[in-house]
């Protein structure tokens, strides 16, 4: 089995987070793993993304090519379809619902909404909302990556947990907890669709 991710985002979200936890749970388990990332203008709120391929046989390139990836985890809508030719047939899209604006002409918000329902297999939510009204604004990233939990299929969602636990024991036990309760955020919003 494979799975071939692509993370897209905007500078500061928390994209390179998820692949850091991602591929935490992938090691771990004994999985091969390529990761290539692209930062952008990430200081200055431009475009991240990061190509993540998961195998349990040997992976040649990092790069995932066109109509190939099975899933975008995109903590921007409009970075979720700058990807969409990435994805193959059965491909889904995870992805928050609101928009970061950083450019002048950001397309309307009305029709990106319009064109990722459009898409077989989208699911979008307002994680960012979700975050603060739960008190844990910057964990709108690990609600999203718990949103995406199902999908991975190469790791199962108790795998990406014990992940997130790990990843962030180094920041204490509170921060550790904190993210622990925005995953589970995030996966308890897909399971119950």
């Amino acid at each position: 089995m494979k799975k071939d991710i692509i993370l897209a985002g905007v500078g500061g979200q928390g994209i390179l987070t998820i692949a850091t936890i991602i591929g935490h749970a992938a090691t771990r388990v004994g999985l091969n793993l390529k990761q290539a990332e692209v930062h952008g203008m990430s200081q200055r709120g431009g475009d991240v993304q990061s190509n993540l391929r998961l195998s349990h046989d040997v992976i040649y390139s990092d790069l995932i090519r066109q109509g190939a990836a099975d899933l975008i985890i995109s903590m921007e809508p409009m970075e979720a379809l700058r990807y969409v030719s990435f994805l193959n047939k059965d491909g889904r899209i995870v992805t928050s619902s609101h928009p970061f604006k950083n450019i002048p002409n950001y397309p309307d918000e009305e029709a990106l909404a319009s064109e990722l329902a459009a898409l077989p297999g989208a699911t979008s939510l307002a994680i960012d909302d979700m975050a603060r009204e739960n008190g844990m604004p910057k964990c709108a990233n690990v609600i999203l990556l718990g949103m995406a939990a199902p999908y991975i299929e190469i790791l199962t969602p108790a795998q990406l947990r014990e992940s997130v636990a790990q990843v962030f024991a180094a920041k204490g036990e509170t921060i550790a907890e904190m993210n622990l309760r925005a995953f589970d955020m995030g996966l308890n919003a897909v399971t119950k669709e």
